[in-house]
C-alpha cells in the first residue's frame, strides 16, 4: 500500500503521523511510504531520516494525497484539506466529528474510509490510541492552569502547591478518566489540594485507593459540581462519551459564581467542551481568554506544544492498527479487528459510527452491512 504522511498545518500542530522508525516498519512489510518535506522537523525530526529508512519526501502535498492510499495524519483535517481527497481514500487520524458538522460533510461527499484514533476501542472499553495523548493533555492541563494562575497571565497570582503558612491552591478535576487521573498525578505532585468528581462510584473507588487519600473524590452531580466550582482555583474539564459531543456540565451560573481570576482549562474541547462559557477554541498563539471574570483555556491540540514527547508516545500506540490497514486493507482488517472496527466512523459516503451520527443528527449505517 501507498502511505502519506503530510505536515500538520494546525496551529502550532508540531506532531507528526509517523516517525521514521514506524516509517521502517511499514516499508519493511513492503509497503512505500511518502511524506512531505519538512513533515516531521517539528517533532525533531529530519528529512533526511524520512529518506534514510527508504521513504520517498514530497514538495507538493497535492501531489501526495493524490499518489497515497492512505493518509496517515495526527489531527483532523483543516478546510484547505478537505477538497485533496479522494474515493476509497483511508483516512487515519484524529477526527472528533461530532462536534465537526464541515467537515463530515467534506468526507461524506468525497467518500472517504475515516478511522478515528479517538473511537477504536476495546471490548474492556478501553481507548488505546485515544490513551497516550489523554495522559500528555491530563498532565498538560496542570502545567497550563499553574502558568495562567500567574498574576501576569489574568490570574488570582496563588502558587499551586503554596509554600510554608499558605495553603495550597484549590484544583478540581471533572472527570476521572484517563485525562483526569494523569492530571490528578499532576496536581498532587505540585502540592495542590485535589478534589475529583466522576459518576462512577467504582472509578472513584479506585481512584480513592490509588491515590491512597490524597484527593478527595466526589460524585458529580450538580450540587457537587456547583459546590466545587465555587471552591476551585483551576479547574479542570476532562469529560469524555467516545464519539459524541461532550456534555455541558459546568454551567454558566457555575461559572459566575467561581472566584475572580480562577482558571478554566477543558480537556474536552475537542469534542466540542464541557464548559457552558466555553465559546471558541482557542491555539497555542492565542490560548486563553476572560469571561465573567474567569481565565478559559481551550485550545483543541494541547500536546501539540510538546510533540516530541507526543508523537513517539502516540505513535507507540497507532503502529500496530496501521499496520493491520495497510497490510490487509482497511475492510478485511476491521472485520478481523473489531476494535478497529469501532474507529471506522465514515465509508464511502455513510456516518458509521452511531455516535457521530446522532450528535449530527445524520443517518447511521452500521458498518458491517456495508463491509462483509
Amino acid at each position: 500500500m501507498i502511505i502519506g504522511v503530510p505536515k500538520e498545518i494546525k496551529n502550532n500542530e508540531n506532531r507528526v503521523g509517523m516517525t521514521p522508525g514506524g516509517a521502517k516498519a511499514y516499508i519493511r512489510k513492503g509497503h512505500k511510504v511518502l511524506v512531505e518535506t519538512h513533515a516531521g522537523e517539528g517533532s525533531g525530526f529530519t528529512d533526511e531520516e524520512y529518506k534514510s529508512v527508504g521513504c520517498e519526501i514530497y514538495t507538493d502535498v497535492t501531489k501526495l494525497f493524490a499518489d497515497a492510499e492512505m493518509i496517515v495524519k495526527v489531527k483532523e483535517p483543516l478546510a484547505s484539506e478537505y477538497g485533496l481527497f479522494k474515493e476509497g481514500q483511508i483516512l487515519y487520524t484524529y477526527l472528533h466529528l461530532a462536534p465537526a458538522p464541515e467537515l463530515t460533510e467534506a468526507l461524506l461527499k468525497a467518500k472517504v474510509k475515516g478511522v478515528a484514533f479517538e473511537t477504536v476501542q476495546l471490548p474492556s472499553g478501553e481507548l488505546p490510541l485515544l490513551t497516550p495523548m489523554s495522559e500528555v493533555a491530563g498532565r498538560m492541563s496542570i502545567q497550563v492552569g499553574a502558568t495562567l494562575l500567574q498574576k501576569y497571565n489574568g490570574g488570582l497570582g496563588v502558587l499551586l502547591g503554596g509554600v510554608p503558612g499558605v495553603a495550597p491552591a484549590e484544583v478540581v478535576i471533572i472527570g476521572g478518566g484517563k485525562v483526569g487521573t494523569n492530571a490528578a498525578k499532576m496536581a498532587v505532585g505540585m502540592g495542590a489540594r485535589v478534589t475529583i468528581l466522576d459518576m462512577s462510584l467504582s472509578r472513584l473507588a479506585y481512584l480513592d485507593d490509588i491515590f491512597n487519600g490524597r484527593v478527595t473524590t466526589l460524585v458529580s452531580n450538580e450540587y457537587n459540581l456547583e459546590d466545587s466550582a465555587k471552591k476551585a482555583d483551576l479547574l479542570v474539564g476532562c469529560v469524555l462519551v467516545p464519539g459524541s459531543a461532550a456534555p455541558k456540565v459546568v454551567s454558566e451560573d457555575m461559572v459566575k459564581q467561581m472566584k475572580k481570576g480562577s482558571v478554566i482549562v477543558d480537556v474536552a474541547i475537542d469534542q466540542g467542551g464541557s464548559i457552558a462559557t466555553i465559546d471558541r477554541v482557542t491555539t497555542h498563539d492565542n490560548p486563553s481568554y476572560e469571561s465573567h471574570g474567569v481565565v478559559h483555556y481551550s485550545v483543541a491540540n494541547m500536546p501539540g506544544a510538546v510533540p516530541r514527547t507526543s508523537t513517539i508516545a502516540l505513535e507507540g500506540s497507532t503502529l500496530p492498527y496501521g499496520l493491520q490497514l495497510a497490510d490487509k486493507g482497511l475492510e478485511q482488517a476491521v472485520l478481523d479487528n473489531p476494535a478497529l472496527m469501532k474507529g471506522l466512523n465514515v465509508y464511502e459516503g455513510f456516518v458509521t459510527y452511531k455516535g457521530v451520527a446522532d450528535s449530527l443528527e445524520l443517518p447511521y449505517v452500521d458498518p458491517y452491512t456495508l463491509i462483509k
